[in-house]
């Protein structure tokens, strides 16, 4: 009776497993992974991005320049605290023409180094988003075909998506395939 019921239970369990949902193909000497077989999958875009191998070798870039970029801001700041206490401590021996004139000087100097930086930080920002486009671009072919290898007609964002089944979420396998096929990035 008991192996009766166990028997119900495993059948289609073991059908589910053999259907074309869970078709498993030798690539290589590779088992490919099983895909969910669904007219509607949804993906974590920020997760691809920032999980794959480009993603991770952007980050890691855009905090090397940060770093670097934020040691160059610490060093100006030193440079002009040092260079305004002299012209604080010159104010005293200085003619109050030349002072002023030497004042407004140093705070064109300081606005202009602001106007620098900031643009070297937007620069950053810039980079981020043009090796974003660059990956999304990249991921389009590698999302198309592994849609199509689930049947599926639609990719969502999952912010997106209210409520759905955690099976249809391929964020997973599209860093692995993407990872695969586009890599870092840098060849």
């Amino acid at each position: 009776m008991r192996l009766h019921r166990l028997a119900i239970v495993i059948l289609p369990v073991l059908s589910f497993l053999t259907g074309p949902g869970f078709s498993q193909q030798v690539q290589q000497g590779a088992v490919e992974r099983p895909i969910v077989q669904s007219p509607i999958l949804t993906i974590d875009s920020d997760r691809v991005f920032s999980e794959s191998a480009f993603g991770l070798r952007v980050a890691a870039e855009i905090e090397a320049k940060s770093t670097e970029l934020s040691a160059e801001n610490r060093k100006i700041e030193t440079d002009l605290g040092a260079e305004e206490e002299k012209l604080t401590r010159d104010r005293a021996t200085l003619d109050p023409e030349d002072f002023r004139t030497l004042a407004e000087r140093f705070d064109e100097k300081v606005q202009q180094i602001r106007r620098t930086q900031a643009i070297k930080t937007q620069a950053l920002n810039d980079l981020v988003d043009q090796e974003r486009d660059i990956f999304l671009n990249a991921a389009g072919p590698v999302l198309e075909k592994l849609m199509r290898d689930a049947g599926a007609a639609v990719i969502l964002e999952r912010r997106s998506v209210f409520v759905s089944a955690n099976a249809i979420d391929i964020t997973n396998e599209a860093i692995t395939r993407l990872d695969g096929a586009v890599g870092s990035g840098k060849n």
